[in-house]
């Protein structure tokens, strides 16, 4: 599958530890809510999925950080995760977050359709 480079939002859409940018990709041959985010100056992007129970983790739309803007956390059953890896940092969750490939280049942050394990395609 070839990796195809999608605009998603402009460079000052994402502010540290602020509201994410949603977006949708093909996982697992279904469409999903991803979200991107910014965590000490660099932007990172995951499906929007708890390792928990497979929910959608925002407690309002598009808030993902708890109120220290240090992590992510899942409104529903408070599993915490590292913004910058997506590791679970704590919690009821298994593993990682889905980390979604993503570049910034002339101030627009582009995501790419497949990653390391190429599960997401366009």
């Amino acid at each position: 599958m070839d990796n195809e480079t999608i605009a998603l939002c402009n460079s000052q859409d994402l502010t540290n530890g602020g509201l994410a940018v949603p977006f949708d990709v093909v996982f697992a041959g279904q469409t999903s809510r991803a979200f991107a985010i910014r965590f000490q100056g660099r932007a990172y992007a995951y499906l929007n999925r708890c390792t928990h129970v497979a929910m959608e983790m925002d407690y309002q739309p598009n808030h993902f950080f708890d109120d220290s803007g240090q992590w992510l956390i899942c409104a529903t059953h408070g599993a915490t995760y590292r913004p910058d890896t997506g590791q679970c940092s704590g919690g009821p969750c298994k593993g990682g977050l889905t980390p979604i490939d993503l570049t910034e280049k002339e101030q627009i942050v582009h995501w790419h359709t497949t990653y390391n394990l190429k599960t997401i395609e366009f």
